[in-house]
């Protein structure tokens, strides 16, 4: 530190596990981090529109003597997820809505020493690659300020990489971890299912929850802090063996990789995106790796269906679950056809839609019985122009909308419907400096191995020295 009060700039140096230790040193306090972190949101957020709420007036308590003691936190506005806040899911249809108690996952961030002080934006019902809702309009990349940052968790994308806050809350339903991640420069772990705990399952486990972080080790220690599930949660799983903190200091085994940088779709992938792809395995194998060019033989019409009918049907649970009657005043157009769809849809296109799911299941399986990691662009291109993906035109059946925000993300969902973990590492930069995310799949349960080469690249790929254009450090 170059001072006897902590600057913005200093602040923003620090991963999560940093200022931690900052604090527990001594050599600044929790009172003074958090109200160095309101500044630096605030001094950014004019520009990136990427809090969903003010920020709370007084920040949520936290417990314990975790590893993120004193550290600030946003939480993604998709709730219920922390007593006594307000939620609106990206909407004007839950507008005035409040938690009325604590996600067994904010327990476990409380747990870890996080001192919640925010909500972050998300897209209507968090359901795109882009965060854009009606009720708050766009939120801005960092980067480049007339581009978008992803989601649905963009909001919390924006402010850790600009340097607000060192990690943020967020959650993955077909790729809302990792595409943010990689338009914006992070780093974006999808965990296992069943390896940290969902409240409300009405996603058929395809959702998952986690954070945004800027390096592998703070991932590692939060996963730490959170993984397990409830005992009384639908998904089970083991717990490792030993934690994810020193799991990421053990050597690695030589591992059997795959390299995939062509869409089980067809769709056209940004060659600097699959570029980096073959980057990250070339130095895999310069390390020893054995590496292929092959990919789980997963069915793109198959994937599209299991999607289309669950994902619809677990909106319009969600809907019919609070006591507003949907309308087009309250919602998106895309969100009504959600709603719309999910009331013609017949027992059979949803059990089809179960039967699409078992088999994307059963062909990422087989390759992982066979496979380590396997290595793929996070995304076909890199972070898209505002209004790209439309929400709120009736032009799209859910259909062609679902396969609108597949062309920008055709490497995530598969693994949210099979449920290994994955991660999005900010491997590269394009010809016009814009982020490009490589995402790292182990095998089920293997979040180890992940968080090992993820750490390994990290050392020999190095991403820690860049910085956006929109940052807290030239404030």
């Amino acid at each position: 530190m170059g001072s006897d009060r902590l600057s913005m700039a200093e602040y923003s140096e620090y991963d999560g596990r940093g200022l931690a230790e900052v604090i527990a040193s001594g050599q600044t306090s929790e009172a003074e981090v958090v109200d160095v972190a309101r500044a630096a949101i605030e001094s950014v957020n004019s520009d990136l529109n990427a809090l969903a709420h003010p920020l709370f007036e007084t920040p949520l308590e936290h417990r314990g003597s975790g590893p993120f003691l004193g550290v600030p936190f946003l939480i993604k506005d998709v709730g219920p997820y922390a007593a006594g806040v307000p939620f609106s899911v990206g909407s004007m249809f839950f507008e005035g809505a409040v938690a009325a108690q604590d996600h067994e996952l904010m327990r476990r961030f409380r747990d870890a020493g996080l001192v919640a002080i925010g909500t972050s934006a998300v897209p209507e019902m968090a359901i795109s690659f882009a965060t854009e809702s009606r009720r708050l309009g766009p939120t801005r990349n960092p980067w480049d300020l007339r581009r978008g940052v992803g989601g649905s968790s963009g909001g919390a994308a924006a402010l850790v990489a600009a340097g607000a806050v060192p990690v943020a809350h967020a959650n993955d339903g077909a790729g809302s971890i990792r595409v943010p991640a990689a338009f914006c420069g992070l780093v974006g772990l999808k965990p296992t299912r069943g390896r940290t705990p969902t409240d409300v399952e009405t996603m058929f486990g395809i959702g998952y929850e986690f954070a945004l972080t800027r390096t592998v080790r703070d991932a590692a220690y939060l996963l730490d802090c959170v993984e397990g599930p409830q005992p009384t949660a639908k998904y089970q799983i083991a717990r490792p063996a030993v934690s994810y903190a020193e799991a990421v200091d053990k050597a690695m085994p030589t591992l059997r990789v795959g390299l995939m940088t062509q869409a089980w779709s067809g769709v056209e992938v940004d060659p600097e995106c699959a570029a980096a792809a073959v980057a990250v395995a070339q130095e895999l194998e310069r390390m020893g790796h054995q590496v292929e060019e092959v990919a789980p033989s997963v069915d793109p019409a198959k994937l599209l269906r299991a999607y289309r009918s669950l994902t619809t049907v677990a909106l319009a649970a969600t809907l019919a679950s609070y006591p507003r009657e949907p309308s087009d005043d309250l919602l998106e157009a895309v969100s009504m056809s959600l709603w719309r769809e999910a009331h013609e849809l017949n027992a059979v296109e949803i059990g089809l839609g179960i039967a699409a799911f078992d088999d994307v299941c059963r062909a990422a399986g087989t390759f992982f019985e066979e496979y380590d990691l396997l290595v793929t662009p996070t995304t076909a291109r890199t972070a898209i122009p505002h209004g790209t993906l439309t929400y709120d035109s009736p032009d799209h059946s859910v259909e062609t909308w679902l396969a609108s925000i597949f062309e920008v993300a055709p490497f995530t969902a598969a693994f949210n419907i099979a449920g290994q973990p994955a991660v999005s590492l900010p491997i590269a930069h394009s010809g016009d400096e814009l982020p490009i995310g490589v995402q790292l799949v182990a095998g089920y349960g293997r979040e180890d191995r992940l968080l090992q080469a993820a750490a390994v690249l990290e050392q020999t790929m190095p991403w820690r020295n860049r910085r956006p254009t929109v940052h807290v450090a030239s404030r």
